[in-house]
């Protein structure tokens, strides 16, 4: 049989409430008897009843991550493994459980909305949102505390978001290029129904004006994320601009791709720069602009948790920056 609060309570000669407290960190409790309970906790083998301790106090002690993406992107992309690591790690001190969620169609939305304004977590981590997705509006409608991991297009859907300054590390990665001699620098970018996209783009743009180059037209192709995306955009643009002597692309995945594409057709001329940072970029010898996604994760969660917890955040976007890792594909 599962031991009882009220079996714990006898085994360390103190009354249920005390063991009540000492289960919920109350500091109410002095330290030989928070001991006492500790030591019969630990000997009966007991585990505090969920439902039971979430009657009284209102909470779940659940944190949901909703990912705005499919299952293959998901598991496929390494920005999410690392985001996911941040999280984690910044949830084990905390006493709250991690639920993961993906839900990308449309047709997913209402069920997820009525699970997340049920009363089944404490709040919401947002990860990879579309469009001008309006589930963090919907959340703070609900009374569901959240925390958006990369600013919405539309800044008035979110109110509280981490993100990194993408803008700058485009930046970045093109003037490292001008800077290694290259004049005809193309890029790969990403969706642009996303923000993240949209900043990616105008740091290639802000680098090419700050050295006195021109965009061209001939010189952009747009990709998915993925690998084969990042392929299939570099076979694009070396059939338009042979004399290309560089790409940037919006994710390491797809500049992976491109590297491959130049392989095979023998350009090694040609420097190739990504974004992110991940470990597929350093097995591969790729220069990419490091961003922090763990760092990211931690900070939605400590943001997440003060929000939870009636906090007021001294302010409501919080962007960190990243750095150019300079390896050999240029």
């Amino acid at each position: 049989m599962r031991p009882t609060i009220e079996q714990v309570a006898a085994h360390a000669g103190v009354g249920r409430s005390t063991v009540s407290r000492v289960v919920n960190g109350s500091s109410k409790v002095g330290p030989k008897t928070r001991l006492a309970v500790q030591k019969a906790i630990e000997e009966l083998r007991y585990t505090p009843n969920r439902a039971a301790r979430s009657l009284v106090t209102r909470r779940t002690d659940t944190v949901a991550l909703v990912i705005s993406e499919s299952p293959e992107r998901v598991f496929s992309d390494p920005f999410f493994a690392g985001a996911v690591r941040g999280i984690a790690a910044q949830l084990t001190t905390s006493g709250k459980q991690l639920l993961i969620t993906m839900a990308r169609s449309g047709s997913e939305r209402p069920a997820l909305e009525a699970y997340l304004g049920g009363g089944h977590v404490d709040g919401v981590l947002l990860l990879s949102l579309h469009h001008e997705d309006p589930l963090p509006a919907r959340l703070g409608e609900l009374g569901v505390p959240a925390v958006v991991g990369g600013r919405p297009l539309d800044p008035a859907l979110a109110a509280h978001v981490v993100d990194v300054d993408n803008q700058a590390g485009a930046y970045l990665a093109v003037r490292h290029l001008i800077e290694r001699g290259r004049h005809r620098i193309a890029t790969i970018t990403r969706p642009m129904d996303m923000l993240v996209s949209v900043h990616r783009l105008g740091g290639y743009r802000d680098g090419l004006i700050a050295s006195g180059l021109e965009e061209s037209p001939d010189l952009v192709a747009g990709g998915d994320f993925s690998e084969q995306s990042g392929a299939e955009a570099t076979r694009e643009l070396l059939a338009r601009r042979p004399d290309l002597d560089a790409v940037f692309a919006a994710s390491d995945l797809m500049a992976l791709g491109s590297l491959r594409v130049l392989r095979e057709a023998g350009r090694a001329d040609v420097a190739v720069v990504g974004f992110d940072d991940s470990p597929f970029a350093e097995q591969a010898g790729l220069t990419s602009v490091h961003q922090p996604v763990e760092d990211m994760g931690r900070e939605m969660v400590r943001l997440l948790l003060m929000l939870i917890d009636g906090g007021t955040p001294s302010r409501s976007v919080l962007v960190l920056t990243p750095h150019l890792a300079i390896r050999e594909t240029s």
